[in-house]
């Protein structure tokens, strides 16, 4: 966010920045949702249940039966303020005070910051690029062995690796997770945007996993904060209760908007295919001037690569970067307080052009020594 307020900062002072480091689609979302937007707004926009609109939970209890073949009462379905305010609901719901909670690293740094300010303790479990950025297992079972844990959060494809975990991936935490008597939340805001297949569900392997979802990434609606999650029959009515308290319900426009985006999934796949060009244009750049990037990712639309080769200070690279090239990037040590300092993350996000831009105003920089 930093990186981000100073390149807002030049952009004032007239200078052209290519904005590599914002997570979020550069498009607005389907014509179909704003369309259905546009005909609700002359209505009054009261409180909704605090589960959401019943037309939103049937709908996305039709989408678990196309996309990942599993029946899911809509009951169990609860529309959120973006994935944020479901992580809370989750945290609240499942767990006792003070309960530890595991999460990988890198990873997502609200996370952290969340579990912390909440009052739960996190673990985290280190994955490496050498194996992809996977979580198996047999790492979950030795941390906690190591240090024993109640939940485990989890991010498949991750922010900020890419990282993608198949069906047999899937299957192995999950089945881990039930061995150790450790609760499972899933976090797939990034589903749909897998580059190698279909994104798996932990619902179709699981019914006792907490499953986190969101319409800003695939969907291209990070502003409207709309979310929703899934939760087991014995945890639903807690966090209904929660979320009356807490939130009351999720902003009513948004849940139009939501469930008319459910059925532009075409417009969605257009925007992952320009992701998937980005991808193949970011990722073969960035090796050429040297960053180490084994692999491209297996989906969301980052590049976490490694920066050994120019610095051993990610924050002071991405400063540097920004202000004498005019490319944003957000450092490592966002995502990983322990060895971040050796990487940096691209978004792909954007446009072609942007990508391509950048990677000029890149080799530019590194030929002239940083």
């Amino acid at each position: 966010m930093d990186i981000l307020k100073r390149a807002k900062v030049l952009e004032s002072e007239g200078r052209s920045i290519c904005h590599l480091e914002i997570g979020e689609p550069g498009q607005p979302p389907a014509p179909g949702v704003i369309d259905a937007v546009a005909k609700a707004l002359p209505s009054p926009q009261g409180y909704t249940n605090a589960k959401g609109l019943l037309e939103l939970r049937r709908r996305l209890s039709r989408y678990y039966a196309e996309q990942h073949g599993v029946d899911v009462d809509p009951d169990l379905i609860m529309a959120t303020m973006g994935s944020s305010s479901g992580f809370i609901l989750a945290f609240h719901a499942a767990f006792r005070p003070g309960a530890k909670i595991a999460i990988t690293r890198p990873g997502y740094p609200a996370y952290v910051n969340t579990l912390a300010g909440l009052g739960f303790g996190v673990v985290e479990i280190p994955v490496h690029a050498a194996h992809g950025w996977h979580l198996t297992g047999a790492e979950i079972a030795a941390a906690h062995a190591r240090q024993p844990f109640e939940g485990l959060l989890f991010a498949s494809p991750a922010n900020p690796t890419g990282a993608s975990v198949d069906r047999a991936g899937m299957a192995d935490i999950v089945e881990t997770c039930a061995r150790l008597g450790v609760t499972f939340i899933s976090d797939e805001i990034y589903h749909g945007l897998d580059y190698r297949g279909p994104s798996v569900s932990a619902l179709e392997l699981t019914r006792d996993a907490i499953v986190i979802n969101s319409f800003s990434k695939y969907y291209c609606m990070t502003g409207w904060r709309i979310g929703w999650m899934v939760l087991p029959e014995a945890l639903i009515r807690r966090a209904e209760i929660l979320q009356q308290n807490l939130f009351i319900s999720a902003p009513t426009l948004s849940q139009i908007a939501a469930t008319a985006a459910l059925d532009e999934r075409d417009y969605s796949e257009a925007q992952k295919a320009s992701y998937a060009q980005n991808r193949a244009v970011l990722s073969g750049g960035l090796r050429e001037l040297g960053f180490d990037l084994p692999s491209p990712g297996d989906g969301a639309f980052y590049a976490y690569a490694g920066i050994s080769r120019f610095s051993n200070d990610s924050l002071a690279f991405c400063e540097t970067m920004l202000e004498r090239a005019g490319v944003a990037s957000a450092p490592g040590v966002d995502f990983d307080r322990v060895d971040g300092n050796g990487f940096i993350r691209f978004s792909y996000a954007g446009t072609r052009q942007s990508i391509e831009e950048g990677l000029e105003r890149l080799r530019v920089f590194l030929a002239a020594g940083g």
